[in-house]
C-alpha cells in the first residue's frame, strides 16, 4: 500500500477507535457496569505512575467513563485490560501510533493476520536498523577503548581529540 494511504487509514482508524473507546464508556456508565477505578486505583492496578494514564488520555488511548462528584477521573474495569494491553504492546516494540491502530482493529473485532502483520513487518524493519545502528557504536566504543588501553595514562586522552576534531 502507498504510504500515504496508510497513513490516511491509520488516522481513521485512530479517530475511529477513540471515538468507540469514549462511547463504549458512557454506554458502560449507563448500563450498569458499575466497577469504577480511579485513575489511582487504576494506576495501582497496572502498575503505571497515574502521569502514563493522564498521558495515555491525552493520546485518546483510554478515556474515563466519567467524573465522579469529587471530579475525580473514573475509569471502567476493562480500561485496565486495555492498559495491559498498550503495555505489553510497548514492551514488543510497538510505538504508541502503532498501539492506537491495534486498539482500533482489537476494538472493532477486525485485528487480521493480514492487517496486525504490516504493523510487526515494520516495527521489525525498525528494530533490525537500530540494531544495525547499535553494533556500528559498539564497534567505535570498542575501538576508543582499545585505544585509551594502548597509550600512556598519564597523558591527553587521544579518544577526546578524535571526538573533537570530528564535530563540525
Amino acid at each position: 500500500m502507498k504510504p500515504l494511504l496508510v497513513n490516511s487509514i491509520r488516522g481513521y482508524l485512530g479517530e475511529w477507535y477513540n471515538h468507540l473507546t469514549c462511547e463504549m464508556s458512557r454506554v458502560m456508565r449507563t448500563s450498569g457496569m458499575n466497577q469504577q477505578y480511579t485513575i489511582g486505583q487504576l494506576a495501582r492496578a497496572a502498575g503505571v505512575p497515574t502521569t502514563t494514564l493522564r498521558y495515555y488520555e491525552r493520546a485518546g488511548l483510554v478515556c474515563p467513563t466519567m467524573r465522579g462528584e469529587n471530579s475525580y477521573r473514573l475509569y471502567a474495569a476493562q480500561t485496565l485490560d486495555i492498559i495491559r494491553f498498550i503495555r505489553a504492546a510497548q514492551a514488543a516494540g510497538f510505538t504508541l501510533d502503532d498501539v492506537r491502530t491495534l486498539l482500533a482493529l482489537r476494538a472493532g473485532d477486525l485485528a487480521f493476520c493480514k492487517d496486525v502483520q504490516p504493523q510487526i513487518a515494520k516495527r521489525l524493519a525498525d528494530v533490525s536498523q537500530r540494531l544495525k545502528e547499535l553494533r556500528h557504536i559498539q564497534r567505535l566504543l570498542q575501538a576508543f577503548l582499545a585505544m585509551c588501553h594502548a597509550q600512556d595514562q598519564d597523558v591527553l586522552c587521544h579518544v577526546v581529540d578524535a571526538l573533537s576534531s570530528a564535530a563540525p
